[in-house]
């Protein structure tokens, strides 16, 4: 089977080898230029959730498809630990994007565009933190979460790419510098893991074996 490169207006015919290829060395291309646009909001993103966890708050976590696993994902690394040979205790981090019931019931009843700011309304409080995830910047659901994070006097986080929407709408964006889908999602998940790491020393290095 036959796959195609897209570049200025053009088609190029490549093997499934030249696709493993393009795209290990895109992302590859990438990674530099999202450590020199992004390291230093990784380390505000770390600092700010450092400060949310020694407060006795907690971190809620959304996003839409590829980036709703991804909010699982972070979630799980702050409950449960990002490093293995750490003793801790866990960090309070919920996923918007798990409960099916209320996921479906709202959405049925008044639409998908609130269904995280809903949640947001009903588990955030001052000094909490949320963290959306979105591709596009873009995602209605994710702005308006966004939103109500404000309204209530939570922090807020944004991973997305570079020009995004919702990137001037919360207190630090992780913006990659990429409009590739697939490549945003792979540097958001060496951000966030950066992220956990940088908050696990902050917050535990004593009891690390």
């Amino acid at each position: 089977m036959d796959y195609l490169k897209h570049a200025k207006g053009t088609s190029v015919q490549m093997n499934p080898s030249e696709v493993a290829q393009a795209r290990i060395l895109e992302i590859s291309d990438l990674l530099p230029k999202f450590l020199g646009a992004c390291s230093s909001q990784m380390t505000q993103v770390a600092t700010l959730l450092t400060d949310v966890f020694r407060s006795g708050n907690k971190v809620l976590i959304c996003g839409n498809g590829g980036s709703a696993a991804d909010s699982q994902h972070f979630a799980a690394e702050l409950v449960s630990a990002f490093s293995k040979d750490l003793k801790r205790k866990a960090l309070p981090a919920i996923a918007l994007t798990v409960d099916t019931s209320i996921l479906t019931a709202f959405s049925n009843d008044f639409g998908f565009e609130g269904v995280f700011a809903r949640q947001v309304e009903a588990y955030g409080q001052a000094g909490d933190a949320l963290i959306v995830l979105t591709t596009s910047g873009s995602s209605k659901n994710c702005l308006k979460a966004v939103e109500v994070a404000r309204a209530q006097n939570l922090k807020t986080v944004a991973f997305t790419r570079t020009s995004g929407d919702i990137a001037a709408k919360v207190d630090v964006a992780i913006e990659v510098p990429s409009i590739n889908t697939q490549h945003i999602q792979e540097c958001h998940m060496i951000g966030y893991h950066i992220i956990s790491e940088l908050i696990e020393t902050a917050l535990f290095e004593s009891g690390r074996n």
